[in-house]
């Protein structure tokens, strides 16, 4: 009987020859060409990022014991290289050309500083403050503005006058630990910097491509005195393939299986528990636990799998259970069921009033985990005095609805860099989707040790409005 490298051979064949049809000449199969065939199921979301497919790109496997699979194959499966020779697209100023023309800004609200980066005319620094019976104070430093009328058009002008031009070397930037190709746009003369001779402020506008993103500010880092760097997430640079995230290095290939079809082909579980048994030497296999482990293999079909994710923010896309929405509502409030998230090297395991965990696990190492920050109600209720717990969305029919609840988790693990315990702010947001029962979580570090942690689910949505003064959820009744 063929083993189930014979299936992944055929596989890797039929990738081939479905690139060869597309008209891809793909290079001899070899080790430079890695593959990882998933088995998620049948309820799951292709991935937006990364390595392209398509719901129709796909063929039929058949193992020896007749079980049946449908393979969803990458559309490009050697990387990008053939698409980005063969581009004759819009250059990345073009694609960002309507962001500048419609005077549109992005925000980023921090703890103190609220940052406004007005795309193609300035970045802006700020704090109000309202004093009682006095106007408003505001204290604020321009970080750039723009010094030419039409930012997009010289570097663009020269990429067309000089093929050689569009072949230099794109910019990267580690994010999350991915090297992430950005197209930066330098905005100078902005508030003077005392620290420098008063100089003027300067700061590099790193534009990166995100399918679902809307222009966000990820991060603003001073990376010398009185020089900074902007990222901003866009959709509008990945129509070019030079640009657009490449969310692993590993081509991946779905197998899902077919009605009357196992999760995984039997002959594959038989051979990775054989493997399982070799790591374990000396140990006898107790009857019982072998029909646990038989047991494992249907009930794993209904196991969350993590697809769909948005690397850049370290956002993980996870189908979080089979539960009804109230028995989900129910363990969620008390803490009993958490959620999950993050696709980098760091994964992070968020449960409601009780703690946000850090974690990496290694096969080798083990588990890393941190603290990043623990619940007490009592400090979170003091931070919420001079922080807003929840924020609102006026309705088109003029009521109000509570939009985002903010929680203060603090007493974290102590940071080498600060000397004090980490702390995490948690945003539950509301975040509507196809599947009921998806969460979306995502990490960011404005402050050394000091986190924000995005939560947005479905279910979210369903318990906002019980939000009291303090930004506390409560069961719907």
């Amino acid at each position: 009987a063929p083993t189930p490298r014979a299936l992944l051979c055929g596989l890797l064949a039929a990738v081939a020859a479905a690139a060869a049809a597309g008209g891809r000449a793909l290079p001899q199969l070899s080790d430079d060409i890695p593959f990882r065939v998933n088995w998620p199921g049948t309820e799951f979301s292709l991935p937006t990022t990364g390595v392209l497919y398509k719901e129709d790109n796909y063929i039929i496997m058949t193992t020896v014991d007749k079980e049946k699979y449908k393979c969803i194959l990458p559309l490009i499966a050697s990387g990008n290289e053939e698409e980005e020779k063969d581009y004759k697209g819009p250059t990345p100023g073009e694609l960002l050309e309507p962001l500048f023309k419609q005077s549109s800004c992005s925000y980023r609200i921090e703890s103190y500083w609220t940052y406004e980066v007005c795309h193609g005319k300035h970045i802006r620094q700020y704090h109000e403050e309202k004093e009682t019976g006095q106007k408003i104070n505001i204290q604020e430093y321009y970080l750039g503005n723009m010094m030419i009328k039409n930012p997009l058009s010289e570097p663009d002008q020269e990429e067309k006058e000089n093929p050689k031009e569009s072949a230099k070397e794109i910019p990267t930037k580690n994010i999350e630990g991915q090297m992430t190709p950005y197209y930066p746009v330098e905005m100078g003369n902005g508030t003077p910097c005392s620290l420098r001779q008063n100089l003027p402020r300067s700061s590099t506008v790193m534009y990166i491509c995100h399918p679902e993103a809307k222009h966000e500010i990820l991060s603003v880092a001073e990376v010398t005195t009185c020089e900074y760097e902007v990222v901003i997430l866009t959709p509008l640079l990945c129509n070019h393939p030079k640009y657009r995230f490449r969310a692993s290095p590993v081509n991946d290939i779905f197998c899902q299986s077919l009605p009357g079809s196992p999760l995984k082909p039997h002959n594959l579980e038989q051979l990775e528990k054989q493997q399982e048994m070799m790591k374990m030497p000396f140990r006898r296999v107790k009857e019982e636990e072998m029909h646990s482990t038989k047991e494992e293999k249907f009930s794993s079909i209904h196991k969350p799998v993590a697809v769909g994710s948005h690397q850049l923010l370290t956002v993980g896309t996870t189908h979080i259970s089979k539960l009804t929405d109230d028995q989900l509502i129910k363990e969620f409030l008390s803490g009993s069921y958490c959620f999950h998230g993050g696709v980098g090297w760091w994964k992070y395991e968020f449960c409601y009033g009780k703690y946000v965990h850090q974690y990496h696990e290694d096969k080798e190492s083990g588990k890393t985990s941190v603290v990043v920050g623990t619940w007490s109600k009592e400090e979170h209720i003091e931070w919420s005095r001079k922080n807003a717990a929840r924020t609102y969305y006026l309705r088109e029919d003029g009521t109000q609805t509570v939009r985002m609840v903010s929680h203060f988790y603090g007493n974290g693990d102590v940071c080498d860099l600060t000397d004090k315990p980490r702390q995490v702010t948690v945003k539950l947001k509301c975040k509507e989707s196809d599947s009921p029962h998806a969460v979306t979580i995502y990490m960011l570090e404005p402050h050394s040790c000091q986190y924000i942690l995005g939560v947005e689910s479905p279910v979210i949505c369903k318990i906002l409005d019980t939000a009291d003064e303090y930004g506390l959820l409560s069961v719907p009744s």
